[in-house]
């Protein structure tokens, strides 16, 4: 289990990292916007597909959906603004 999660931190570290810079891109869509501040408001929205009061499943939702999110929004990338993201 402990392997899946330093997995799953590291993936979502690089994706992280990877929509900030695209988020500072002077050609960042609107969309793009809109949709980070999605993901953050979810993050830090009191009401969940599983409610928090559960113990450890009440976070699983969280922990899936917002890197599910995250990639989500960098697939949709213009190209150029993917390619220098990676850099």
């Amino acid at each position: 289990m402990w392997k899946r999660l330093t997995l799953l931190w590291t993936l979502l570290r690089g994706d992280a990292r990877q929509l900030w810079f695209a988020l500072r891109h002077p050609a960042a869509p609107r969309w793009l916007k809109i949709g980070t501040v999605l993901v953050v408001l979810y993050l830090l929205s009191p009401v969940d597909l599983i409610p928090d009061a559960i113990p450890f499943v009440g976070a699983l939702d969280d922990l899936v959906l917002v890197p599910l999110a995250i990639r989500w929004l960098l697939k949709r990338l213009p190209p150029e603004i993917a390619a220098a993201t990676r850099r």
